[in-house]
């Protein structure tokens, strides 16, 4: 990885010029730690996993992209840009 360079969270992919920051265990439940996030993960992240469910797993990312949704949607964005955006379905 380069130096500046950051990767996403969720699909490893390098983020670009914009980028968010997901709580794996979510703030009302809680939760401090963040993770940096493009956008369009952590929105597939939320249309997946209802904050109870993101309390329960928490940092294991591992989980998250054993779910079925988020693994196709993983296999869409791998060769997207940094800052590639689309509308999320639930």
């Amino acid at each position: 990885m380069s130096e500046g360079r950051t990767t996403c969270w969720l699909c490893e992919r390098p983020v670009g010029t914009r980028v968010q920051y997901h709580h794996p265990i979510p703030k009302s439940k809680k939760g401090r730690f963040t993770v940096p996030v493009h956008p369009i993960c952590h929105q597939a992240i939320h249309a997946n996993f209802t904050n109870a469910e993101l309390a329960r797993i928490g940092e294991d990312r591992e989980t998250l992209i054993a779910n079925e949704a988020v693994a196709k949607f993983l296999r869409w964005i791998a060769d997207k840009p940094p800052d590639f955006h689309a509308p999320t379905r639930k």
